[in-house]
């Protein structure tokens, strides 16, 4: 279940040090949190027996405790800005069919889009940086075309990491949430077909990638719509629908 994620970690420069360091502490913090609920339960003593961690180095772990980094700025109002693109008038043509957009002087121009999420951050600076990472392109008629049906960031930077550790965790807590509850509380479902010659999987990859795209689109927008109706009410639930898809050559038997 781990080697993906140690293979990535090894190739940027995380030695085992490092995250065994870090899963102490969090064995503590979840030992803390989320299995002794009861405050008068969390002494030193039980913490102990549950983590296997000494109690000379609980101390020296609770002074070291970080907050939560909050999502990197760039990734909030990146993902709202296509969000609304994809979803909302005007500056759409149907539910997943964006507008090629004029920079400006436009009820549905790319100045006009980003002005609706923000005035801190000025239109052009969004798109110069948009340009130079593949999210939108320029047409001959000087108009702003989205490439993706989705805010992709680009390889490592922090946009995707942040995507990437909460997709995992989601996917591994809703996982797990099934695992000890019955009847399993979310969905967690797969399509998996092996022996398959390299023009089948292709095919089934390709078509793949348009359904999930179709629906995501579809869920987006309806989510979209509901956010509008609970805005002010307070409501904190938050929902994460993730699809994934993977293929890989099967390793061959060994011969008798």
């Amino acid at each position: 279940m781990l080697r993906p994620l140690v293979r990535l970690l090894m190739r940027g420069g995380v030695t085992f040090p490092v995250v065994a360091e870090m899963l102490r502490g969090l064995y503590v913090d979840v030992a803390q949190h989320d299995v002794l609920t009861e405050p008068k339960s969390r002494t030193d003593s039980r913490i102990a027996v549950l983590t296997g961690v000494h109690r000379k180095e609980l101390r020296r772990l609770r002074e070291g405790e970080q907050e939560a980094e909050p999502p990197p700025a760039k990734l909030t109002l990146g993902s709202l800005l296509v969000a609304r693109w994809l979803t909302t008038e005007p500056w759409v043509e149907a539910p997943g069919v964006p507008k090629r957009l004029p920079r400006s002087a436009s009820d549905y121009s790319f100045e006009a889009l980003v002005a609706s999420v923000t005035r801190d951050v000025r239109p052009r600076a969004v798109l110069e940086e948009w340009l130079a990472q593949n999210v939108v392109e320029v047409d001959a008629e000087d108009r702003i075309v989205l490439r993706d049906a989705a805010y992709l960031p680009q390889a490592g930077q922090e946009e995707q990491l942040f995507y990437f550790a909460r997709n995992l965790h989601d996917h591994i807590a809703a996982a797990a949430a099934n695992v000890i509850a019955a009847p399993a509380p979310f969905l967690d479902r797969s399509v998996h077909y092996d022996g398959l010659s390299p023009e089948a999987a292709a095919t089934l990859e390709a078509e793949a990638r348009v359904a999930a795209v179709r629906l995501l689109v579809e869920l987006n927008t309806r989510a979209m719509q509901l956010a509008v109706d609970t805005a002010a009410s307070g409501a904190t639930r938050r929902v994460n629908l993730g699809v994934y898809l993977f293929a890989e050559d099967e390793a061959k038997e060994p011969p008798a």
